[in-house]
């Protein structure tokens, strides 16, 4: 009698599926970090340029980008790349993507030239405007932030010990932790923490650059970050897919799930991000937020 061969559900192939290009994800952005170290460790002042739109550009950021692109390109599947530093194609082009890489080889570049180690590498992929799987590597720890959504999400450690992470949930027993950007002051920020503290509970408010901020909220380490501030896609995408991948969630202040590549900027929409996605936030929140950003 000839026996059938066992075959993988459909779920479980897509978990594999997902788990292989974390690997290849976190061996891409490891050694792209280990090219920004070059530059970090040198003794003589970064050398700065600034771009069109006044943000800075550093022989860290190119090296890391040239790096990264190349590798994504190997990987099966054939998706375009989008890169902070590539050029970026007409809407009509990038509309017409199911599927694509979204790239910050260099997220926090501030943080970078301030030498605070706050800075990341950043790469994601995108499915139907949502982030479905990323990597965030932070060069100067040496730590990874993985996580695929459906899957799950991991932290690894200099060592390369992989611990799973999950969001947690709000507990009245103790303060709100609220995250804030290192560089980037938000004036509307003090109205989030009023409704927070009058309707919920005391906060405690914590400062740190680049996409950590979500990353921390994926780890269980911080509860609420909104940014209602300008960003773009690729700040965000990869540790957006590692916090949804843990079970927190980012939408924005119509409480809408944040998409990419949707229009013809790529700047984000104000939006929160929440490790509890089970609180009903909008009820507490939304007579503070500003509706038509």
């Amino acid at each position: 009698m000839i026996r059938a061969k066992p075959t993988l559900n459909p779920a479980k192939k897509n978990a594999m599926q997902s788990l292989d290009l974390l690997k290849e994800l976190e061996v891409i952005s490891v050694q792209a970090g280990k090219k920004i170290l070059t530059v970090y460790a040198r003794e003589e002042p970064v050398d700065v340029a600034y771009k069109d739109d006044a943000s800075p550009l550093t022989e860290a950021d190119r090296r890391a980008h040239e790096h990264i692109v190349a590798a994504l390109r190997e990987l099966p599947g054939g998706f375009p790349v989008l890169s902070e530093e590539s050029a970026i194609p007409p809407f009509p082009e990038r509309a017409a993507w199911d599927s694509y890489w979204l790239v910050d080889p260099l997220d926090g570049t501030k943080e970078f030239i301030k030498r605070n180690g706050e800075f990341t590498v950043n790469i994601a992929l995108i499915e139907a405007g949502l982030p479905t799987l990323g990597v965030v590597h932070v060069p100067v720890s040496g730590e990874s932030y993985l996580g695929a959504v459906g899957v799950g999400a991991w932290k690894i450690d200099r060592h390369g010990a992989r611990a799973a992470i999950e969001c947690s949930a709000l507990d009245a027993k103790r303060r709100v932790r609220v995250m804030a950007s290192r560089s980037h002051s938000d004036p509307n920020l003090a109205a989030i923490l009023a409704r927070i503290e009058d309707g919920l509970a005391a906060t405690d408010l914590v400062s740190m650059g680049s996409s950590l901020k979500l990353c921390l909220l994926a780890e269980g380490r911080a509860d609420i970050y909104p940014r209602l501030a300008p960003t773009s896609e690729w700040d965000t995408a990869a540790a957006h897919a590692v916090l949804a991948a843990a079970g927190g969630i980012v939408v924005d202040t119509r409480f809408q799930a944040l998409a990419y590549n949707q229009k013809e900027s790529l700047l984000n929409p104000h939006f929160l991000a929440f490790a509890d996605s089970n609180f009903d936030w909008q009820a507490l929140l939304a007579p503070a937020l500003f509706q038509d950003n």
